[in-house]
């Protein structure tokens, strides 16, 4: 099977460096975050970048199934994603916490949207297994 998209990213420097995209469109630079040992500084991190772009495939996603099951997201419809990091007994573990608000959406059929987009993700589909992802509807 062929990749339909692919993309390159170059880091340099580790947690502390920086990040650029093959075609220029990406160019951060990195810190370490306090709660790490690191110097807090005004870089971004690799856990709020997946945190970034689990959020926004995982939306796109629910947008497939909801779609496949006639249903119809509200506009204002958003996710926040939240990546924790944690030590075990080898180094560290990822978990995530996907947050979905759906204003005028039925609550439960919310919460089912969501659960049922866990198996549609290509994000939640690669860590099935591999870290611990929760889904919820915000109040």
């Amino acid at each position: 099977m062929a990749n339909l998209y692919e993309t390159t990213v170059k880091t340099q420097g580790a947690r502390s460096g920086t990040i650029q995209s093959e075609d220029g469109r990406l160019k951060l630079d990195l810190s370490v975050p306090g709660a790490l040992g690191g110097d807090d500084g005004q870089g971004t991190n690799p856990e709020q970048l997946f945190a970034a772009g689990y959020g926004a495939c995982f939306q796109g996603a629910m947008g497939l199934v909801a779609r496949r099951q006639g249903l119809t997201l509200p506009e204002d419809s958003s996710i926040t994603a939240t990546v924790g990091m944690e030590k075990d007994d080898v180094s560290f573990v990822l978990n995530a916490h996907l947050v979905g608000r759906f204003p005028g959406m039925d609550r439960e059929q919310a919460q089912k949207l969501m659960e049922e987009t866990l198996d549609v993700c290509p994000y939640s589909r690669a860590t099935k297994g591999n870290m611990q992802t929760t889904v919820s509807v915000a109040d």
